[in-house]
C-alpha cells in the first residue's frame, strides 16, 4: 500500500518542486497540495493523508497553527516540517517539533533548479521512509508481530528482577551520562530532562542529529524547561555537575582530559560518522576512553544505527546502557540497533528514563 502525501506550502515553486521529490519516491503518492494551513486541515479530513509536508510560515494559518489543530483534535498524520535554516526559521522549527512534528527539512535556495531538487530529495527520502518504516513497525507491535531476535533480546532485558540484579551488582556509580538521539528527539527531550533532579551531581553530554543553528534553539528552548542548565557545547569548556552539553550542528563533539586532569568538551571538525556531524558514536567512544565504567550511555528515539559501536566500546568498559522503548520511539531505530546488537541493560518507556538515570549515578 503507497504512503499518502500532502503537500502544503504557500509558494507554487515549492508545492511543485516538493511534489515532484515525493513522485520519485516508490511506494509514495502525492494525494494534493494546499497553499495555507486552513487548507491543509479542510484536505487532512477529507484525503485522510499519512504524512504531509508542511510550510512554517504561511498566511491565513500557518505550520505552527495547523499542528496546534492537529494535536488538539487528535487528527492520525503524521507532519514534516520545510524551514528556513536561519535563527527564526530554526526556533520556530523547535517548537513544531515539541508540538510533535515527525522531523523536519530545510528549504534550499540554490540558483540551478536541478541541484534545489537533488538536495531535498537527498533529505526527504531518508525522511519519508522512516515514517512509513514506522507505521509498519507500529502495525507489528499491535498485532505482536516483532522479529524473533529483537522479541528475545527484550525478554532478557526488560525482565524487572533482571534490571534489579544487575543495577545490585553494579559497583561503579557513574560520573556522566551521554546521549544519542535523533528523530523525534526534542519532544523526548523536552519530557526526560526536565525530569531530572537540579542536584544529579553529574554532566549530561548530548548528540541530537540536527544542523548548525538548530542545536543553539534547542539548548536554548530546553534551558527554559529544565531545572538543569542546558547549553550548546563550545570548545575546552570544563564539564561542570548539573549541565547538560548539547553537540553543535555540523561539528564533532567528545570529551578530554584537560588541564590539571579536569574533563573538558572538545568541539572538532573531524568526517561524519554514519552520514552525521555531530555523531553518537564519536562522543560514547570519548566517554568510554575517559570515564570507562563510570558512565552512562543512554540511546533513545531516531533512525539508523549511529550509537551503537559507540555504546558497545562503553559497555566494554564496564558502562551501563540504558535504551528507550518501541513504544515510546517516534522511530525505533537507534535503540533497536543497539538492544539487537546486545549491548543495552535496561529497557525503558519514555516518563521513566529519567529515573533510570538518576538510579545509575546515585547508589
Amino acid at each position: 500500500m503507497k504512503l499518502k502525501v500532502l503537500v502544503v506550502d504557500d509558494t507554487i515553486f515549492y508545492r511543485k518542486i516538493v511534489s515532484d521529490v515525493l513522485s520519485k519516491i516508490p511506494d509514495v503518492e502525492v494525494v494534493g497540495t494546499a497553499s495555507n494551513g486552513q487548507i491543509a486541515l479542510s484536505r487532512i479530513k477529507s484525503l485522510k493523508p499519512d504524512l504531509i509536508t508542511l510550510d512554517v510560515e504561511m498566511p491565513v494559518l500557518d505550520g505552527l497553527g495547523v499542528l496546534e489543530v492537529i494535536k488538539k483534535e487528535c487528527l492520525d498524520v503524521g507532519v514534516i516540517m520545510v524551514s528556513t535554516l536561519t535563527t527564526r526559521g530554526s526556533k520556530i522549527t523547535m517548537k513544531a517539533l515539541e508540538l510533535g512534528a515527525f522531523d523536519f527539512v530545510t528549504k534550499t535556495d540554490r540558483d540551478d533548479p536541478e541541484e534545489n531538487f537533488k538536495a531535498l530529495h537527498l533529505a526527504l527520502l531518508p525522511r519519508v521512509r522512516a515514517y512509513a518504516r514506522r507505521l509498519e513497525f507500529r502495525k507489528s507491535l499491535r498485532e505482536g508481530k516483532l522479529p524473533s531476535k529483537l522479541k528475545s533480546r527484550l525478554a532478557a532485558i526488560s525482565d524487572d528482577a533482571t534490571r534489579k540484579s544487575f543495577l545490585a551488582k553494579r559497583r561503579a556509580k557513574s560520573d556522566i551520562v551521554a546521549v544519542g538521539i535523533s528523530t523525534g528527539g526534542p519532544n523526548a527531550l523536552i519530557k526526560v530532562l526536565p525530569a531530572l533532579p537540579d542536584n544529579l551531581g553529574v554532566p549530561i553530554v548530548l548528540v541530537q542529529h540536527m544542523p548548525p543553528t538548530f542545536t543553539k534553539s534547542l539548548a536554548e528552548s530546553l534551558n527554559q524547561k529544565c531545572s538543569l542548565r542546558v547549553k550548546e557545547g563550545e570548545d575546552g569548556e570544563v564539564l561542570e555537575p548539573n549541565t547538560v552539553y548539547i553537540a553543535p550542528g555540523g561539528k564533532q563533539m567528545k570529551v578530554a582530559t584537560g588541564v590539571g586532569g579536569k574533563k573538558v568538551v572538545c568541539i572538532t571538525n573531524d568526517p561524519p560518522e554514519n552520514n552525521c556531524k555531530p555523531a553518537a558514536d564519536y562522543l560514547f567512544r570519548s566517554v568510554a576512553k575517559e570515564y570507562r565504567n563510570r558512565a552512562t550511555g543512554v540511546i533513545m528515539t531516531g533512525m539508523g544505527q549511529d550509537g551503537t559501536l559507540g555504546l558497545k566500546v562503553m559497555k566494554s568498559f564496564g558502562a551501563v546502557v540504558i535504551a528507550q522503548d518501541a513504544e515510546s520511539c517516534v522511530v525505533y531505530g537507534m535503540p533497536k540497533a543497539a538492544v539487537e546488537a546486545g549491548v543495552v541493560d535496561i529497557v525503558a518507556p519514555l516518563d521513566k528514563i529519567a529515573q533510570e538515570i538518576v538510579n545509575t549515578v546515585r547508589r
